[in-house]
């Protein structure tokens, strides 16, 4: 069987890194034969997950003004109000090589947050016009990222894994009957474990992660974010380890969490790791944290599955439903529009510190539970295949 992952932007997000090394694992693991290959937008930063069987370029293609493509696509746009040849045009590296696969799997986990995605759609349909077996991989969607075009489209997958409770909820309370529950596959994510670096207290040391996307829909928020290291510095002994976990040119942790380690490094006490890391390295790192404060979803992954007490700087229904399905509410996460308020922020890092004992002992019950459901993923795809 030829799997091809699509609608992947590089590992440059070390989130989308564990994804697919997290997916190629355990799926070669449990389905005999299976080929995994991966189409990405930027190819060349995914040549360090070696399990894979290929990796091939997705990246968008530019109409030139006035070329044959340009002319055809505006002439239809125009007079029949048809995008599809124009959205052809644009995504023709994804849709030249998915013709090579048998199943496609779209591992975009929360693309379908971010409004209406017409390329993404048409590419769908041309999938399914050549008879491929359609699924999405461990999504997450809101209530309000919702829309009758976005229904249509998901109505097209022969099947969709939703990562939480709250997508999975939404998706069957809008009629869809190919959906199952699973979770996101980087809770099974391996972890190397590389040297501590200078000022690193061993179990002593917290993690803070933060992120432009955040502070881009928040901009109070990185004052708010400074307040809480001064109060974790002021009311703790604790090291704080700076943590990015995305890379990506225009939204780039490491250049956020630069100015803070900057403005704090003469405390002895904050730190930042090298923006050079995989994600499993990043993960060792992590899993070695008393606690961890994140923005990024797998960066947060990545603790939790290492049972290590977690606070959440939550933008999106994905770090709701996680955190509900661990903890039986949205334990420790902020919404996008509590991060700017930094008594919140310290009230809600007191309580973290609090309840480590209690925090701790809940994930050390509910994580290898979340994990097998990383599992189940499999198991729904293998049977979806064989129908």
């Amino acid at each position: 069987m030829d799997i091809m992952m699509y609608f992947h932007d590089g590992s440059h997000n070390r989130g989308c890194e564990a994804i697919v090394r997290s997916s190629t694992n355990i799926i070669k693991e449990n389905i005999d034969g299976a080929k995994v290959y991966l189409v990405s937008g930027q190819p060349d930063t995914d040549k360090i997950i070696t399990k894979l069987d290929g990796i091939y370029n997705g990246a968008n293609c530019d109409i030139k003004k006035y070329s044959y493509d340009w002319l055809v696509s505006a002439v239809k746009v125009k007079f029949f109000n048809d995008e599809s040849y124009a959205l052809g045009r644009i995504h023709k590296n994804v849709i030249n090589h998915l013709k090579e696969a048998d199943v496609c799997l779209s591992i975009g986990g929360d693309n379908y947050c971010y409004g209406e995605q017409p390329g993404w759609y048409e590419v769908n349909n041309r999938i399914k016009a050549q008879g491929k077996k359609l699924v999405l991989w461990g999504c997450s969607i809101g209530e309000d990222d919702m829309s009758e075009r976005k229904l249509e489209d998901l109505k097209l997958f022969d099947l969709i894994l939703a990562r939480e409770t709250i997508t999975y909820n939404t998706l069957k309370n809008k009629g869809l009957t190919n959906v199952r529950l699973c979770a996101d596959s980087a809770f099974v994510l391996e972890k190397q474990e590389l040297q501590l670096p200078d000022g690193w207290q061993e179990g002593n040391t917290i993690g803070l992660n933060f992120s432009p996307l955040v502070l881009k829909r928040n901009e109070e928020s990185e004052g708010a974010v400074r307040e809480l290291i001064k109060h974790i510095l002021n009311t703790t002994n604790m090291t704080i380890a700076l943590t990015p976990h995305v890379m990506n040119e225009g939204n780039n942790d490491y250049e956020l969490l630069y100015k803070y380690y900057k403005e704090f490094k003469d405390s002895g006490r904050v730190i930042i790791l090298s923006d050079k890391l995989n994600a499993m390295e990043y993960k060792g790192y992590i899993a070695r944290m008393r606690f961890f404060i994140g923005a990024r979803t797998h960066a947060t992954i990545a603790a939790y599955s290492s049972c290590v007490p977690t606070m959440v700087l939550g933008y999106s229904v994905k770090s709701k439903g996680i955190a509900k399905d661990l903890f039986g509410e949205e334990k420790l996460v902020l919404d996008i529009t509590e991060i700017s308020d930094s008594n919140k922020l310290k009230t809600k890092f007191d309580e973290l510190i609090n309840e480590e004992v209690e925090l701790k002992e809940i994930l050390q019950k509910s994580i290898p539970e979340i994990k097998e459901m990383s599992y189940k993923a499999v198991e729904y795809l293998s049977k979806s295949v064989n129908k």
